[in-house]
């Protein structure tokens, strides 16, 4: 257990976020323990992904704070999520498709500011649960299938071992059996290092069997929150759509 006094991980207190003056959250509250997977539905325009980047100082709530390990944050940059432990794998994967996966393996330890004497040993560590990214390791992004440019931005978000993971519709664009492949390691590590997840996830239902907790997001606004069991029946989700 982490000596941190606050029970949960990552926090969002009162956050309101938008765009030119038109507001996505408002007054918004998240939180995620550590050690917890919480999956995060809600339908498009919900918020969602503006919460994730938010979370992970990609884009500047107007109001309201994020807090790390019972912290507020002063300076919310993605850098200082990456050093303390947070790393964001985007929707649509944020992969450039003219380099080679090794390259952007590359920018990937630039980014977390891994030094050059760990970066092989973090490599073979991402080779280990993603066997799969070792086979097109010299290919070019483009050249790649989406589930195999899923696995690489996951590659890249893992290389700084981190202990929370964003992802955001990690199934987009996936057959449902590409994201099972996906969702099985993730879960694994999860377990192993007893890591926090927050996924956004529109394939719900295998979102849910990997999750300890679900909240439902409508209009940036949270209204609902409970166990995956009670998600798993349809005719309740649809209703909250």
């Amino acid at each position: 257990m982490s000596m941190s006094t606050s029970s949960w991980f990552l926090e969002g207190r009162g956050l309101k976020v938008g765009y030119g003056g038109r507001p996505v959250l408002e007054g918004f509250d998240v939180r995620l323990g550590y050690d917890e997977v919480l999956c995060l539905i809600g339908h498009n325009g919900a918020g969602k992904s503006t919460l994730l980047k938010a979370l992970f100082g990609l884009v500047a709530p107007s109001s309201g704070e994020v807090w790390l390990e019972g912290k507020p944050i002063r300076s919310l940059n993605s850098r200082f999520m990456n050093a303390n432990g947070v790393a964001m794998v985007p929707e649509g994967r944020g992969i450039f498709p003219g380099l080679s996966v090794a390259e952007i393996m590359r920018l990937g330890f630039w980014a977390a500011g891994i030094k050059p004497a760990d970066q092989q040993a973090r490599l073979e560590w991402v080779f280990e649960i993603l066997p799969m990214v070792k086979r097109f390791y010299n290919q070019r992004a483009g050249t790649l299938s989406g589930g195999q440019q899923q696995m690489v931005s996951l590659g890249r978000a893992l290389l700084s071992q981190p202990r929370c993971l964003l992802l955001d519709e990690p199934s987009i664009g996936l057959a449902p059996k590409l994201f099972q492949d996906l969702m099985g390691p993730i879960k694994a590590l999860q377990q192993e290092r007893k890591m926090s997840i927050l996924i956004v996830e529109q394939n719900v239902k295998e979102a849910l069997k990997i999750s300890d907790r679900v909240i439902v997001m409508k209009s940036g606004a949270l209204i609902k929150e409970g166990a995956p069991a009670e998600f798993s029946d349809n005719t309740a989700l649809m209703e909250l759509y």
